[in-house]
């Protein structure tokens, strides 16, 4: 990435309710889908992604896209959601969370979301969604058009998110709002944050522990500023944030998957609950119940690349001399100190151990499949208390 920005397309930027505070805490600010994001801070990608993983790491997710469903009750709400993407939204218990993705008709995935079924009795009928950047409009014009007379798509431009990831985080969240230390992994609840409203997930994409703070963008600053003045905090950038998910094993849309991948291709069964995984009823159902019986033709693996080159995004995969693959996802893992990536091979070719080579400017790099994700995950999946009864 660069520092410089084309006059004309820095015109076109948006920029989040915290842009004041990156340029003060003396951030890189690069354009990244759509708007001024901070890339990194003054300490550094790799002291950030060392700070998450030992701490407590504070992102500005606030490009992202909030949005609200609401039909007459949850069985009319969940089951227009469903007729878009694979999960089991019906089900979903009161303050429950989880992830799924937008399909098209041939089952290849237009975005992958976050859909939260909201605690309070009073907001049945109700579900909060988050949706990717770049995507965000796109998204919400495709949901709109798709939905049933009494079910209506309410975009929330006006707030803003914050991410805390770490093993800390559930600490210094604490002091501010009382709520957090009560949420397991994949919960979520409406608190306050030192008398202010917001609504706090215990989610993340880090692969550690931490939580997603939604509030008016008002208040975004005040609260911003509240957690980086905890010693466990420190500001978080989109370098870091990449790296942090790549360790993960977590996809990036755009990269690891897109349009011309389906959920099982990409190692993603997991987010397609039993029950619509055999009655069907989405977008591409017929596809991806096949792939379910008969495998699909090729499948998301993780690579460990040996000495210290890393292999970037579009590098070839070969096996035996002949190109079986395309890396979707490369870089540095700080936390392994050696070279990982993730791409997608043939099924007879994504055992663990298997032997193959990465093509970078020509050069084969040895490499091997391993395991997803790279480091172990730190979910809290359980907590003190359950306020939401997940």
């Amino acid at each position: 990435m660069t520092d410089a920005v084309d006059p004309f397309i820095k015109t076109l930027l948006h920029t989040t309710p915290l842009f004041a505070a990156h340029v003060a805490l003396g951030a890189r600010i690069v354009p990244f889908a759509g708007y001024e994001m901070p890339v990194q801070y003054p300490d550094g990608i790799l002291a950030e992604h060392h700070w998450t993983r030992a701490h407590a790491g504070l992102f500005d997710v606030s490009h992202m896209g909030q949005a609200l469903l609401e039909g007459p009750d949850h069985a009319t709400t969940a089951r227009a959601l469903e007729a878009l993407l694979p999960a089991d939204i019906l089900n979903l218990k009161p303050g429950q969370q989880r992830y799924s993705q937008l399909l098209d008709d041939a089952g290849g995935i237009l975005d992958d979301l976050m859909v939260t079924r909201p605690v309070d009795p009073a907001e049945d009928g109700r579900l909060l969604l988050v949706v990717n950047a770049a995507g965000k409009a796109a998204d919400f014009a495709h949901i709109a058009r798709h939905l049933p007379e009494n079910v209506r798509l309410t975009p929330q431009p006006d707030r803003a998110l914050i991410a805390i990831q770490g093993p800390e985080a559930v600490i210094a969240l604490a002091r501010h709002c009382a709520e957090a230390e009560g949420l397991a992994f994949m919960t979520a609840t409406p608190a306050r944050f030192d008398g202010l409203p917001v609504h706090i997930s215990r989610s993340g994409y880090t692969g550690e522990d931490g939580f997603e703070i939604s509030m008016a963008e008002g208040d975004a600053p005040a609260i911003w500023t509240a957690l980086l003045g905890e010693p466990e905090v420190k500001p978080i950038g989109l370098g870091a944030r990449d790296s942090l998910r790549l360790e993960a094993g977590l996809c990036l849309y755009g990269h690891d998957i897109d349009t011309t991948t389906s959920p099982v291709e990409a190692a993603l069964v997991w987010s397609i609950q039993k029950r619509r995984r055999t009655e069907g009823g989405f977008p591409g159902a017929a596809r991806i119940q096949q792939e379910l019986a008969e495998g699909p033709s090729r499948v998301r693996v993780g690579l460990k690349l040996e000495g210290r080159a890393p292999a970037r995004e579009g590098a070839e995969i070969v096996h035996d001399g002949a190109v079986v693959g395309i890396v979707t996802s490369g870089g540095f893992a700080p936390s392994l100190n050696a070279p990982i990536a993730m791409g997608y091979v043939p099924p007879a070719l994504a055992a663990p151990g298997t032997a193959l080579h990465l093509l970078m400017r020509g050069k084969p790099l040895a490499a091997t499949v391993t395991t997803l994700p790279f480091i172990p995950a730190r979910y809290a999946r359980a907590a003190k208390a359950n306020p939401v009864g997940a």
